[in-house]
């Protein structure tokens, strides 16, 4: 496959912050970084664009101090002060484990599916490296991708088929919808390609037939072991018995979600050859997996992968270490652990020590925070004072550092606040003011 790498000479974009109640290049009074010395956290927000649609119009970035994160004195405007990611629309962002490198691949418009890497300097300063890099050959120009694990970065895309069908009209026969899968890649500390590879999706000729296709595939992730790639699935059906003809007298089958008998799908490719596809399904859940902007599933302590049926459903499942494939035994419920009706997972992050942070709506209303240990299989909701307001659609990634995890809150045009939760006590600190803006909201922090 080709693709190229280009070096860009940048200027740095060097400024400081205007509007906030303090210097925001100074720690808050009796407050000090965590004891592990991460220097920043990145929050992000996406604009809207020039129809007004909410999160189409690009990325705004900005990096603060935890002891910054923390200080209700604090405000931020990244609207006006922050910096612009490259990207059409919302940029996929990705970072390193310790925040000091943000990366992006572009989606959509004359760049989409460019690779950027930045240097994160503090404030509005972000640094790019000057190292492009153009994978759109291989994964296309909205490529989905993130960092499968530190310093692996796994792109990801399918070409969705045309129904393939015999006969004519009145009595058109349904044969299949099949696509095309195709994964890169992507060494992200000296910015390459290493591999990549294309291949029909391997749905058995018996699901075809039956209806089954899949429209989208994200959220890679690596295993433990670093030789399999554990890939979510958005799986359709349709009935080929039931047709009927559209008004320019095309055939048209009927959806049929509630005829799906198999459970979740998880496409899993060896690594790094990225080779003998296969798929393994859920016996406990047939919610799909394929998320929509954020990762949702992680390699927990003990080993295994567990993987939120976002961003519709509340299960967290877990594939195996030993066998690459669902553990029968294990099933996360948030509606028992909550003892809720409905509740939708939309993002997921694994902590540390079995324990991971959740957000969700309830049958798609509202937004709300939850930590889960998911050992014992229990949840602990933790109020926001925004729930009625938020809306989790567009959101990317939740940082973690030491014992605190970073939320940005902020309902569609309105201010907000940065939570940040102290995930071994529970103990939640309402930090930092961030300003809103029509349109805007904040979708992440690194």
């Amino acid at each position: 496959m080709f693709f190229k790498a280009s070096l860009l000479c940048t200027a740095l974009v060097i400024g400081t912050l205007t509007g906030c109640d303090n210097d925001p290049s100074s720690p808050g009074p009796g407050v000090e970084n965590p004891a592990d010395g991460r220097e920043f956290i990145s929050l992000t927000a996406s604009i809207p664009d020039a129809e007004g649609t909410a999160g189409n119009g690009g990325t705004r970035a900005y990096a603060i101090t935890h002891a910054q994160a923390i200080d209700p004195n604090f405000s931020l405007n990244i609207y006006d002060n922050g910096y612009p990611l490259r990207s059409a629309r919302t940029a996929r962002v990705q970072a390193s484990e310790n925040g000091t490198e943000l990366y992006n691949i572009q989606y959509t418009g004359e760049d989409g599916g460019v690779f950027n890497k930045y240097i994160v300097k503090g404030q509005k300063d972000y640094q790019d490296s000057g190292k492009e890099l153009d994978v759109s050959d291989m994964i296309g120009t909205s490529p989905r991708w993130v960092k499968a694990a530190e310093n692996i970065g796994i792109g990801v895309n399918l070409l969705a088929g045309d129904i393939q069908k015999e006969g004519a009209a009145p009595n058109h026969v349904y044969k299949y919808r099949r696509g095309k899968v195709r994964i890169a890649h992507i060494e992200l500390d000296k910015v390459a390609v290493r591999n990549s590879t294309e291949f029909d999706f391997p749905f058995t000729a018996e699901l075809e037939a039956q209806g089954y296709y899949v429209g989208r595939v994200d959220v890679p992730v690596l295993n433990e072991a670093q030789n399999k790639i554990y890939i979510g699935c958005n799986v359709s059906k349709i009935d080929p018995k039931k047709l009927s003809y559209n008004a320019a007298g095309e055939p048209v089958w009927a959806n049929d979600a509630a005829g799906r008998t198999i459970g979740t799908v998880t496409l899993v490719v060896d690594f790094p050859s990225l080779g003998n596809p296969k798929l393994i399904y859920s016996t406990l859940s047939k919610t799909n997996n394929h998320s929509y902007r954020t990762m949702t599933q992680y390699v927990g302590a003990d080993g295994h992968v567990y993987q939120a049926t976002a961003t519709g459903g509340k299960d967290i499942l877990r594939i195996d270490k030993n066998t690459n494939d669902y553990d029968a035994a294990y099933h996360f419920n948030l509606d028992q652990a909550l003892a809720v009706t409905d509740a939708r997972i939309q993002a997921f992050r694994y902590v540390k020590d079995g324990v991971g942070v959740v957000l969700y709506n309830i049958a798609g209303k509202g937004g709300y925070i939850a930590l889960v240990d998911l050992n014992a299989k229990t949840a602990t909701k933790l109020a926001n004072d925004y729930e009625a307001g938020l809306d989790f659609g567009q959101y990317q990634n939740i940082a973690v550092d030491g014992d605190h995890v970073y939320v940005p809150l902020t309902p569609t045009g309105e201010a907000g606040k940065l939570y940040v939760i102290n995930w071994k006590t529970k103990a939640v600190i309402k930090g930092a003011t961030l300003t809103g803006k029509s349109g805007s909201s904040y979708i992440g922090s690194y």
